[in-house]
């Protein structure tokens, strides 16, 4: 798997797994203030879009995961 597609894998995961968290009507719910969280991964998502830039992905990159589109 390609570096940018881990970094999306993981920001999907990391924006379901706060919802869970942070939504009311969820199971999981433990408090609303994930919601931040999951405005935190838009954020950096809008970020890297506009700047094609993303730490996550040059980390990833130095770890000797394979770049690619």
């Amino acid at each position: 798997m390609t570096s940018w597609r881990i970094v999306r894998v993981v920001a999907g995961g990391f924006v379901l797994l706060s919802l869970a968290l942070g939504v009311p009507g969820s199971p999981l719910f433990i408090s609303q203030w994930w919601l931040a969280f999951t405005a935190f991964v838009g954020l950096n998502l809008l970020q890297s879009g506009v700047t094609k830039w993303c730490l996550m992905e040059q980390l990833l990159r130095k770890a000797g995961v394979q770049s690619g589109c």
